[in-house]
């Protein structure tokens, strides 16, 4: 019996699918999908319907969901590369920094792109580095473990418990990439020759231990001995994230799923984010990420607008912005929103707020909230709504979002002569 391969749209209409009970409960719990619930009308049917997730998973059973997204595979790779690893992508802004191959799904993409960055990263021979080895041996090399050569042998020797530094290609970074290609192996719709192209790179990487699944992954530090690991294991970072169980509910019942998933709305966020950050660097100022504060004097209702704009100093806000994966409604008003942003310029004490939207019918909106005077000039908070076209070239992305610093940088308090 040939296994169920479904293809949803992100944000698409609801389909009637035929499922079994386990399959189908499993993906109503999991967060895959924005909703997964029994088809009233079709017996052994689920209507299934995607939401901001993207990518391709196995659920029990075998079926296979693939959740296509609406912006092109090669943008939303620039979106991911950019995110990662801005300094390299802003140098490079006009063909983005992740190489799909010719690949137009999120999966045999994503597959070719991991393994083109590991062969480059591996060219130069794997990294190795010295790491403490713990072990049983007939001579003494290193320092011995007293406590455990009592435990284990009553003190007499040989053998002898011993702790020491080996230099080998067991490192954090060879790990990481490692689980990478494993990870990307078990996923479904790899091609053929990508696929045997990973278990090449899996052969090189074979003296690093595997990862164990449900656990950290290993902490790496950038330095100049790894520096040309770096660009693969971000990208090897994102995948075994986009297959880590953190994508489901803490409610949730285990689910035994392999696959890669991309939280649009996250990257979106990430991506204007990061961008203006970079952007803003140029004139002088800097931003908080997830910024926290409270909207309360007691401090019990917490907020973490997307970026706060500081001066340079980083002790002033001069501005905010809040970035939504979301499309206008046809008056262009998304009331809640709107006081969001409001609330942030409030507790903030800034005349103005920002938002940055993913598609829209006009490139800015604009809202003066009334009786609120909270500049020099009289004037009440102003609300502005960005759109900003995901179809876009990557370089006018990135010039738009340039704009938008810009225009950001305009309100920071001018230093004195």
């Amino acid at each position: 019996m040939t296994a169920l391969d479904v293809t949803l749209r992100e944000y698409g209409p609801a389909l009637s699918i035929p499922l079994g009970s386990e399959a189908g409960r499993a993906l109503a719990t999991s967060g895959i999908l924005q909703s997964a619930t029994p088809d009233p009308g079709r017996e052994g049917h689920w209507l299934l319907r995607a939401g901001s997730r993207v990518g391709a998973v196995r659920i029990p059973g075998g079926a296979v969901v693939r959740i296509t997204p609406k912006t092109p595979v090669a943008r939303l790779f620039f979106l991911l590369g950019f995110s990662l690893d801005p300094a390299r992508a802003w140098r490079d802004s006009r063909e983005g920094t992740v190489d799909t191959g010719a690949y137009d799904d999120i999966v045999p993409a994503l597959a070719h792109a991991v393994e083109r960055r590991i062969d480059s990263a591996l060219r130069q021979g794997v990294l190795q580095g010295y790491r403490e080895m713990e072990e049983t041996a007939l001579v003494v090399r290193g320092r011995l473990r007293e406590a455990e050569q009592v435990r284990r042998h009553f003190g007499r020797t040989p053998p002898v418990e011993i702790r020491h530094d080996a230099y080998t290609a067991d490192t954090d970074e060879n790990r990481i990439l490692r689980g990478a290609v494993e990870q990307l192996l078990r996923l479904p719709g790899v091609p053929g020759p990508v696929r045997r192209r990973l278990a090449h790179q899996r052969v090189r990487l074979a003296d690093a231990l595997p990862l164990i699944r449900g656990q950290e992954l290993p902490r790496w530090q950038p330095s100049r001995l790894n520096s040309c690991y770096q660009p693969a294991l971000r990208l090897a970072e994102a995948v075994l994230r986009g297959a880590s169980p953190e994508h489901r509910p803490s409610t949730a019942e285990p689910l035994a799923v392999d696959g890669f998933l991309i939280d649009m709305n996250k990257l979106f966020e990430d991506f204007v984010t990061v961008a203006l950050r970079e952007a803003l660097r140029e004139h002088g100022l800097t931003a908080r990420l997830q910024d926290p504060h409270h909207l309360d004097a007691a401090g019990l209702v917490g907020m973490r607008p997307d970026l706060v704009v500081r001066t340079g100093d980083g002790r002033t806000p001069v501005a905010v912005v809040d970035a939504k994966y979301k499309v206008e409604k046809a008056d262009g008003l998304l009331n809640a929103d709107l006081y969001q942003a409001l609330a942030y310029a409030t507790v903030l004490g800034l005349p103005e707020a920002h938002l940055v939207y993913a598609a829209g019918r006009q490139p800015e909106r604009f809202h003066e909230v009334r009786g609120t005077a909270a500049g020099q000039d009289g004037r009440g908070v102003r609300l502005y709504q960005h759109t900003l076209d995901l179809s876009r070239e990557p370089r006018l992305l990135l010039s738009a979002l340039g704009e938008l610093a810009g225009r950001l940088a305009a309100t920071a308090p001018q230093p004195r002569s």
